[in-house]
C-alpha cells in the first residue's frame, strides 16, 4: 500500500499516525492518501519550501548561552500530528478542570490559605518555592483569576494514555509557532487540511483580546492593553512582537510606560495614552522596582501600587510561579479534590520527592531509571535523563540531590509517543509532546497547541532550546 511509508516501523511504542505496521489510525487516512500521492521528492521540496517561508518571515528564537548568541528557526516537520475528536473533547475537559483548581490553589495561598492549615499541601513547600513571592500576598486580581493563559505540558505513554508533564503558569511561550505552523501548512498541503476538517487555531489573537478586555478595570473608553516585553534580547522577542501585531496590542518596554495620576500610561507620538491592560512578558522580580528588584530597568515603578488599586490589569498576575514548582506539581491531584471535590481527567507523570529521605533514597539508589528534574528550571535545562547518562553524570546528580533535596523530582522514563518526520529521504518515528494553551478570562478556552519533536533519534528531550523542533497539531472536528 504505502509507498512512502512501506518501510515505516511505528516499533514498540504508541504511534500518532499507525496502530501498527502498515495500518493508519482513521483520523490519519486522509492525510496518508495526499502523502502517498506524492513522490518523496515532491515532500522533500514542500519541506524546503516551509523551511524557507519560517527564514523569510523572520519566526526566530535566540538560544541563551551561546556565544555567537545566534537566532535560530524553530526545525519544522511538515507531516501534522493528528488528534481525534473524542480524545480531544477528554484533554479539553481534563485542562479546563486543571486550571481551575490551580487559580483556586494561587487565590487560597495569597489570602485565606486553607489548603496550608488542612495540611493538604505542606507550608514549607510553598514559602521554599522560587515562584511564591510574599509581596503578592492579599492580592486579588480581577474576577479572581490568576493565571489567564497558560501552557500545559503533555505526554502520551506507551499505552496511549495522555498524561500531564509540567505545568506553565508564569509566562508560556510558543503559541507563534502554533499560528506560523498553521500558516504553513494550509500552503503546502490544502486539499488534505480542508477534507480533514481541523479546529481551527488562527482565532488565537482575537481569543487572547479578549480575554484581556475582560479584564480591565471599568472605564468609559475602550480598553487599551499593551503587551510588556523585556526587549530584543530576550529569547521571545520574536513572539512578543509577532503576537502583539497579531492581536492589536501596543508592543512596549518598561521605559515606554510612565505613571501619571495613580495610571499606567504609555508614551506615543500623540502623546500620553492611558493602558487599562498590561499583558506582560516579565518575570515577577523585574517588573516593579519599587516592588520588586529594585536595580531592575525592565519594569514599571508604581505599576504595582495600580494594580492593587484595580486601576490596571495585569495577565498573568505577578506571584503565578509558585503553581510553576515542579514539586507543586506532584500535589495537583490533591489540589484538585480538594477545591473541586473531583478525580483529575488527566493524570500526572508517577512522581517521586527528593525532599522526601525515603523517596530520595529510592531515587539515588535507581538513578540510572528516573528524569531527574529541578523544580524551578524550563526549557529541558538542568535535568538527567538516567538511561542516557555516563556514571559520572549520575554521580554528579547524586551529590546535587542531597545537598539540595528540596529543589529536585524524579519520574520515571515514560516511552513518549511517537510521529513520523522527515529524515534525508524517509519517514522516521521521533518522540514528541503537546503544549496546549488555555485563556482564562469570563469562561476557560483551550486552544490546540504546539506539538514538539525529539528530532535526535531515541531522544525524549523535545524543547526547542535543546535541538527539538515542531509540528502542527491536526485537532479534528466531530
Amino acid at each position: 500500500m504505502e509507498q512512502n511509508f512501506r518501510n515505516y516501523d511505528p516499533g514498540p511504542y504508541y504511534d500518532e499516525m499507525f496502530e501498527s505496521f502498515q495500518r493508519p489510525r482513521p483520523g490519519c487516512r486522509v492525510l496518508l492518501d495526499k502523502l502517498e500521492s506524492l513522490s518523496f521528492q515532491e515532500i522533500q521540496a514542500m519541506q524546503a519550501a516551509a523551511k524557507q517561508s519560517f527564514f523569510d518571515q523572520g519566526i526566530t528564537f535566540a538560544v541563551y548561552g551561546e556565544g555567537q548568541g545566534s537566532e535560530r528557526i524553530i526545525p519544522f516537520d511538515m507531516v501534522p500530528r493528528i488528534i481525534e475528536a473524542r480524545e480531544w473533547a477528554a484533554l479539553e475537559q481534563g485542562l479546563k478542570q486543571r486550571i481551575y483548581a490551580l487559580n483556586l490553589f494561587l487565590d487560597d495561598i495569597y489570602n485565606e490559605q486553607k489548603i496550608i492549615r488542612d495540611k493538604i499541601i505542606p507550608r514549607e513547600v510553598i514559602e521554599t518555592s522560587a515562584g511564591y513571592n510574599p509581596k503578592c500576598l492579599g492580592l486579588k486580581p480581577p474576577q479572581g483569576v490568576w493565571c489567564h493563559i497558560s501552557g500545559t505540558d503533555l505526554i502520551r505513554d506507551q499505552n496511549g494514555i495522555f498524561m500531564v508533564l509540567e505545568d506553565n503558569l508564569r509566562t508560556p511561550s510558543g503559541v507563534s509557532y502554533v499560528l506560523a505552523n498553521r500558516q504553513v501548512m494550509k500552503n503546502i498541503l490544502p486539499a488534505a487540511f480542508s477534507e480533514s476538517r481541523v479546529r481551527p487555531v488562527e482565532n488565537y489573537p482575537s481569543l487572547l483580546l479578549d480575554m484581556l478586555y475582560s479584564i480591565a478595570p471599568a472605564s468609559d473608553h475602550v480598553p487599551n492593553v499593551a503587551l510588556l516585553t523585556p526587549g530584543i534580547y530576550n529569547a521571545a522577542f520574536y513572539e512578543h512582537s509577532y503576537l502583539a501585531q497579531q492581536a492589536g496590542m501596543a508592543l512596549v518596554e518598561g521605559a515606554d510606560l510612565v505613571m501619571l495620576d495613580g495610571y499606567v500610561h504609555m508614551r506615543t507620538t500623540h502623546g500620553l495614552v492611558r493602558v487599562d491592560v498590561i499583558y506582560r512578558r516579565i518575570d515577577d522580580e523585574f517588573l516593579d522596582p519599587l516592588c520588586f528588584r529594585g536595580d531592575s530597568l525592565l519594569g514599571v515603578p508604581g505599576i504595582m501600587e495600580a494594580y492593587r488599586n484595580f486601576q490596571v490589569a495585569i495577565a498573568n498576575a505577578p506571584g503565578t510561579g509558585v503553581a510553576d514548582d515542579k514539586v507543586v506539581y506532584s500535589y495537583v491531584p490533591e489540589i484538585i479534590k480538594y477545591y473541586l471535590d473531583e478525580d483529575p481527567v488527566i493524570p500526572n507523570v508517577p512522581t517521586y520527592l527528593c525532599r522526601e529521605p525515603g523517596q530520595m533514597h529510592h531515587v539515588l539508589s535507581s538513578l540510572q531509571h528516573f528524569v531527574v528534574k529541578p523544580a524551578n528550571e524550563s526549557g529541558g535545562y538542568g535535568m538527567l535523563v538516567g538511561p542516557d547518562s555516563s556514571r559520572e553524570e549520575r554521580e554528579n546528580f547524586a551529590a546535587r540531590i542531597q545537598q539540595s533535596p528540596r529543589n529536585y523530582i524524579a519520574q520515571p522514563v515514560i516511552s513518549l509517543s511517537r510521529s513520523p518526520v522527515i529524515v534525508n529521504d524517509r519517514f522516521e518515528g521521533r518522540h514528541v509532546d503537546l503544549r496546549p494553551y488555555i485563556l482564562y478570562g469570563q469562561d476557560i478556552q483551550v486552544v490546540p497547541g504546539l506539538t514538539r519533536v525529539a528530532l535526535k533519534e531515541n531522544s525524549l528531550v523535545v524543547n526547542s532550546s535543546q535541538g527539538g523542533g515542531s509540528k502542527d497539531t491536526w485537532v479534528l472536528c466531530e
